[in-house]
């Protein structure tokens, strides 16, 4: 763009002059002959300064019109609207560029995931915030962030959809929670699954629905079905449901048991094949039907808690409480524990696992600075005997709390629950006898325990009882890692029942279809190789691929007349054969499912290797639903306290996070 002077003041013309402030009269600097002109004229017109250069100083030339002055990045020439708009600086990001886009997205996910009200984008501070980290982007603001959210929420129940449907089976999770209060109760609903897609194990939070006092099994049962209504879930994709020991959870799946029940009468009266018959008498499961499981982690807590209805045990454990109760509530004993081992004493908490182990545990792991600050604060401390007692406690409990840690574990669980259980009981027989003299107390609630153990843990150990679950036991046969724990005691006969349960478990999950289909084929192939006979030689053309022609036709055909008993008996020499290479290093540094994607081959294992992802993918509790709503609970506390229709997409969000 040019730039034209006029009348103002020109350099080329006022380079030769020199204006005086104080006369007010321009004074001409021009040399001649040597010595400075010196002429001077009143004011600082540009009119008279040029008639005085022509009339005195001819040798000066002097255009009549102004030059125009160029910049040094653009033309003279008037630039277009384009190139104008192009070399302009944007004081913003525009709506669709990807800068704009990334930072909204990435505020509202924060959002959503937090609960945190979407007014917070037009608060003065934020938007200040926003502005110092990038001066070019403009804060959204609330009613874009809740759109975006709200796609968010969409798009991610999608993928989940999605995912549920390529899934082959499903376990799901129940839970009851309760705010502060008792202003609102929910009930959480998780599925666990093994993604064929990006093969690994997920767990995935469905819904957080609220349910009205008082907590029925009717109202439990009518949200579940609602639940996997609403994601397409069929019965037959469900191996279990997974719940705590409550009566009202437990009453909800016998209201489901007996729906069950009554649509097989139903079906039974009328007419059928003979074979239904007899297809009625091989299934010894309802597979069809939504079975329930409790909580592996639950029952061994309320195995644990029997420590609390022992007296001589419950008064030593008062007693301990007691002194942790002191350190807790002075800030001085606090202190000065915090400066001699910089830790402090922990609390038990009934409804919190592990809890009495971790209070004793502590305690005894500060044994000397904890007598050393009683003392000096003048309390009462334990006796000798009674911090031995407290040792062979905590030697009592440490196993339970080292399998709590590793079955409630939101997957890959459940193939750990029978050599959990059984290494549990071989530890209490042996607690019992090593300390039967010296504390008799101690080995008295062992016995107390392992008869408590037995009693809980019958549906999954023992087959006579008539809720048997074979579950865990499969499980456990699938995993390569822990098969041993059943498979090498040949002697042992409870161990070598639940093996067969398992495997006519596992056979069982096989379609029915499927396996008359493969038995079908076997029998027709044996009865065509008996019936062929040689035909009369006939010239042959020669191949044109010599070698691939032979190589085909010498293939192996047992892949597709192999049906699951076969796989079974295969996976078994398998094991056996493997248990010093393959095995050993699967429990070292493998799982079970990378174990199976790794080393088992799908040709070998068509049918068994996908239920056997499927079993081992299952978790052993429903501590996933817990951490859920510790989630919530933080969503939901203070001003967020009538939180209701964000509390469950919050919650979705931030739980169902890529990790």
């Amino acid at each position: 763009m040019a730039v034209v002077f006029g009348r103002k003041r020109r350099n080329d013309i006022w380079k030769n002059f020199n204006y005086i402030q104080l006369e007010k009269k321009t004074e001409c600097v021009v040399q001649k002959d040597g010595e400075k002109c010196g002429h001077k004229i009143a004011g600082k017109n540009t009119t008279n300064l040029k008639r005085h250069l022509k009339a005195f100083h001819s040798e000066i030339e002097i255009p009549e019109v102004a030059p125009v002055k160029q910049t040094p990045h653009k033309k003279v020439d008037n630039p277009s609207v384009q190139d104008f708009f192009a070399t302009t600086t944007r004081k913003y990001y525009s709506d669709k560029s990807r800068e704009q886009r990334t930072k909204e997205d990435g505020i509202a996910l924060w959002i959503g995931r937090t609960g945190l009200p979407a007014r917070i984008v037009e608060d003065e501070d934020f938007v200040a915030m926003m502005s110092k980290m990038d001066a070019k982007f403009q804060v959204p603001k609330r009613h874009k962030i809740l759109n975006l959210i709200d796609k968010m929420y969409k798009e991610e129940k999608e993928k989940i959809r999605h995912n549920l449907a390529t899934a082959r089976r499903i376990t799901t999770g129940l839970d009851i929670w309760t705010k502060k209060g008792l202003t609102a109760s929910f009930l959480g609903v998780s599925a666990c699954y093994f993604n064929p897609v990006d093969n690994k194990a997920e767990h995935k939070l469905l819904n957080l629905k609220e349910i009205v006092h008082p907590h029925t099994a009717q109202s439990i049962s009518t949200l579940l079905e609602e639940s996997m209504e609403e994601w397409g879930i069929s019965r037959e994709k469900v191996l279990t449901t997974i719940t705590d020991n409550g009566s009202n959870m437990v009453a909800a799946f016998h209201t489901n048991a007996e729906v069950a029940t009554s649509t097989e009468e139903d079906s039974e009266a009328e007419p059928d094949d003979s074979n239904d018959d007899q297809e009625r008498e091989d299934d010894e499961y309802d597979y069809g039907a939504i079975e329930r499981t409790p909580c592996v982690v639950h029952t061994v807590q309320l195995v644990v808690n029997m420590v609390q209805k022992e007296p001589p045990i419950r008064r030593l454990l008062e007693k301990v409480r007691h002194l942790v109760n002191k350190f807790r509530k002075s800030s001085v004993a606090t202190e000065q524990l915090l400066q001699k081992c910089a830790l402090v004493l922990v609390k038990d908490c009934p409804t919190r696992w592990s809890s009495c182990f971790a209070m004793i545990s502590r305690c005894l792991d500060v044994k000397e600075h904890l007598t050393a600050v009683a003392e000096h604060m003048g309390w009462d401390i334990l006796q000798p005997s009674e911090w031995q007692k407290m040792g062979m406690l905590r030697d009592l409990l440490l196993p339970f709390a080292e399998h709590t840690k590793s079955l409630e574990s939101d997957t890959q669980s459940l193939s750990l629950v029978v050599p959990a259980l059984l290494d549990l009981k071989n530890h209490l027989s042996e607690f019992t006898l090593a300390h039967g003299r010296t504390y008799k107390d101690a080995a008295t609630l062992a016995q107390k325990m392992l008869f408590s153990m037995d009693r809980r843990f019958s549906v999954f150990l023992d087959i006579t009882v008539d809720n048997f679950s074979p579950l865990p036991a499969a499980a456990c046969f699938v995993d390569p890692c822990v098969a041993e724990t059943l498979l090498e005691n040949d002697d042992n006969e409870e161990l070598q029942n639940l093996v067969r349960k398992a495997e006519d478990y596992i056979a069982h999950l096989v379609p029915q279809r499927v396996q008359v289909r493969e038995e079908q084929l076997t029998d027709d192939e044996q009865v065509a190789d008996e019936s062929t006979e040689a035909p009369e030689p006939t010239p042959a053309k020669r191949p044109r691929f010599k070698f691939f022609s032979a190589n085909r036709s010498s293939r192996p055909k047992t892949a597709k007349t192999t049906n699951i008993r076969q796989e079974i008996l295969k996976y078994k020499e398998w094991l056996s054969e493997s248990h010093q290479t393959a095995a050993t290093s699967a429990e070292v540094e493998e799982s079970g499912i990378e174990c199976w994607l790794t080393h088992c081959c799908s040709t070998v294992f068509p049918t068994l290797k996908p239920l056997a992802l499927d079993l081992l993918a299952m978790p052993a509790s429903q501590a996933f639903t817990e951490r859920v709503f510790s989630v919530t609970g933080y969503l939901s506390c203070g001003r967020r306290n009538r939180a209701r229709t964000i509390l469950e997409r919050s919650a979705f969000l931030k739980v169902n996070r890529p990790k």
